[in-house]
């Protein structure tokens, strides 16, 4: 048996401090890998594949709470596909997958180059691209959501990009009661989603 060598180590089983730190930010890395998205053409596919298509599109969401938290409402309100950017835009990691609670495992999900022109071919297959902003002087409820659809959301804080909301055909706010200017962008597309999930279960009526 060979004598045990000299010196301060660690106890078996005990790594150093240093030691844990690199073994649990390897451990970071290896439970957030992205998943990889759906591209602009099977985007497309899939919105060409349905009668009504009810897409939502995401302007840069970062935070992987908020887009689980919109990919379990998505999937709950029949979304048929969620889109957003590649750059500035987090993807489906595991975060993203447990908050979720699964549904970004049904949900496509697609991160395209240039929303821009996703959205311009969006509008070509047939959708009317409804955007939500403080600055519009309709509300959701009194947009017609019946149709062919996408729903156009921006980032957190921010909101829409410039170039974004320029793309969309029409604008609709979600009225607030309170003191607070906005809501969370997860909650949101809740509100926003199931006012239009609402609409076309009605069938063709006057919006009030």
């Amino acid at each position: 048996m060979k004598s045990r060598p000299h010196g301060n180590f660690p106890s078996q089983g005990r790594p150093a401090p240093h030691e844990r730190q690199a073994r649990e930010n390897r451990h970071v890395q290896a439970i957030e890998k992205i998943t990889p998205a759906l591209d602009e053409d099977e985007l497309l596919a899939i919105v060409a594949a349905q009668a009504r298509p009810f897409v939502l599109v995401l302007d840069c969401v970062q935070d992987p709470h908020n887009l689980g938290a919109i990919l379990r409402t998505a999937d709950a309100a029949g979304v048929h596909a969620v889109v957003t950017t590649k750059d500035k835009a987090v993807g489906i990691t595991e975060t993203v997958r447990r908050v979720s609670v699964g549904a970004a495992d049904y949900v496509p999900f697609a991160q395209v180059t240039n929303l821009a022109r996703t959205m311009e071919k969006l509008k070509a297959a047939g959708l009317w691209l409804v955007g939500t902003s403080e600055r519009a002087t309709k509300s959701i409820y009194q947009t017609d959501l019946q149709g062919p659809l996408a729903l156009v959301l921006g980032a957190e804080e921010k909101g829409m990009r410039r170039l974004t909301e320029e793309n969309c055909d029409f604008l609709a706010v979600i009225p607030m009661a309170g003191k607070v200017e906005c809501l969370n962008v997860s909650v949101a597309a809740g509100v926003c989603l199931f006012e239009a999930v609402r609409q076309r279960a009605i069938g063709p009526q006057s919006n009030p």
